[in-house]
C-alpha cells in the first residue's frame, strides 16, 4: 500500500495539513473542528490507509480495531425499509475496512436482555432501528458508555445522536400534491399492530392538511388483519367510500399494508386510481412493478447509510463519550406513479 501523507488526504479533501493533522491525533475539538469535518477527514485517511502506517510503525489505531465489526439491532427483518438500506450501510461499512452485522431482537427472548451487556464482544459499535431502539435497551447501552446510534426512531430527549428521515418534509411534499390533484376527503390507513407507534405521524398529517382549505379532515382507519392470511375486511372502510363522506384517496402509513389494501380493493371492484386514489408514506418492494404502480415516499437510502456510518464511527472513535449528540434529519422524494391520479 502506498505511504499514508497527511499532504495527500489534505489536498483530495480541500483542507490543510494542519487540519488534517489536528484531527488524525484526536486534537480537534480542542481547536473547534466541525464534527461532520472530522468524520470526511477519518473516512478518507482509513480509505487511504492511515490504519494500516499506524500499525507499521508500532503505534496504537485511535479507532478499536477489534471487534472491528458494526452491528445493526432491528425489530424485523420483514421491513422495507431494512431490505432497502442494508446493501448501502454494508458498502459503507466496507469503504472504511469495517465489518457489519445485522442482529434480529425478539420481544419475546428472555434472553436478550441478558445480551445487551455482551454486544461489546461482538461489536465494536451498535446501529438501534426503529422499534428496536426500546427504553431499556438505550438506557443500558448509554450506562456502559457504548458506541450507539438511533435509526429511524423518533425520540424526545436530544442527548443522543440519531439519523432520520424528515417526516415533516415528506408529509408536506404529500400534501402539496394532494392539494395539486384537487382531492377533499381522505382516509388515512393504518393497522392495529401499527397504530400506536403512528400517532404523532397521523396528529402531523391532520395538522397539515387542516392547513389547506379545500381538504376536508380526515378520516384514520386502523385496519385489522387476518393473521392467516393477511386479508383486509372490507366493512371497515365500506361506508367510507359513499356518500356523505365519500373518500378519494387512500393515504397509506406503510408499504406493507399497501399490498392486502391493493387486493382488496381489486376484489371489490374498485379501481385505482379511477375509483378511488391511492398514495402509501413509504416505498415497497415492487410497488413499480403492480398493476397499478404506486406513487410513494422515497426514503434518502444512500444519505441515511453514509450519515449513519459515519456517525457510529465517530461515535466508536470516542468510545461512546463524544460531547455533541446530533439529529440529521434527510428529506425523502416523492415518486410520482399512476395510483394517485396524476399519470
Amino acid at each position: 500500500m502506498k505511504k499514508f501523507k497527511n499532504k495527500d488526504l489534505a489536498a483530495r479533501l480541500g483542507v490543510s495539513g494542519t487540519l488534517v493533522s489536528l484531527v488524525l491525533n484526536n486534537k480537534a475539538d480542542q481547536h473547534g473542528i466541525r464534527k461532520d469535518t472530522q468524520e470526511k477527514v477519518w473516512a478518507l485517511a482509513r480509505q487511504m490507509g492511515y490504519f494500516s502506517a499506524q500499525e507499521e510503525k508500532g503505534l496504537v489505531a485511535p479507532v478499536e480495531e477489534k471487534p472491528g465489526v458494526i452491528g445493526m439491532l432491528v425489530p424485523s427483518l420483514n421491513n422495507s425499509f431494512i431490505q432497502g438500506i442494508i446493501p448501502y450501510l454494508q458498502k459503507s461499512f466496507h469503504s472504511i475496512g469495517l465489518g457489519f452485522s445485522i442482529i434480529t431482537k425478539d420481544p419475546d427472548d428472555q434472553r436478550y436482555d441478558r445480551m445487551i451487556g455482551a454486544f461489546r464482544k461482538f461489536f465494536s459499535g451498535l446501529i438501534l432501528a426503529g422499534e428496536a431502539a426500546d427504553d431499556q435497551t438505550i438506557r443500558v447501552l448509554r450506562t456502559a458508555d457504548y458506541p450507539f446510534i438511533l435509526l429511524e426512531k423518533t425520540i424526545k430527549s436530544g442527548r443522543l445522536n440519531v439519523v432520520n428521515t424528515d417526516k415533516a418534509a415528506g408529509i408536506e411534499l404529500v400534501a402539496d400534491h394532494i392539494k395539486s390533484l384537487g382531492y377533499k376527503n381522505i382516509i388515512i390507513a393504518t393497522d392495529k399492530k401499527s397504530a400506536k407507534y403512528d400517532i404523532p405521524s397521523i396528529d402531523k398529517i391532520v395538522s397539515t392538511f387542516s392547513r389547506i382549505q379545500q381538504i376536508n379532515k380526515p378520516v384514520v382507519i386502523e385496519f385489522e388483519r387476518s393473521l392467516t392470511d393477511n386479508e383486509l375486511e372490507f366493512s371497515q372502510i365500506e361506508q367510507f367510500l359513499r356518500p356523505p363522506f365519500r373518500a378519494e384517496m387512500i393515504l397509506v402509513l406503510h408499504s406493507d399494508l399497501v399490498y392486502p389494501l391493493m387486493f382488496l380493493l381489486r376484489n371489490k371492484k374498485l379501481r385505482v386510481p379511477q375509483d378511488i386514489a391511492l398514495i402509501s408514506m413509504e416505498d415497497g418492494v415492487g410497488f413499480d412493478l403492480m398493476f397499478t404502480p404506486v406513487t410513494c415516499l422515497k426514503k434518502p437510502l444512500s444519505g441515511l447509510a453514509l450519515k449513519a456510518a459515519n456517525m457510529i464511527w465517530s461515535e466508536v472513535k470516542n468510545a461512546g463519550k463524544g460531547k455533541f449528540k446530533r439529529q440529521v434529519n434527510i428529506a425523502p422524494t416523492l415518486v410520482v406513479r399512476k395510483s394517485c391520479g396524476t399519470l
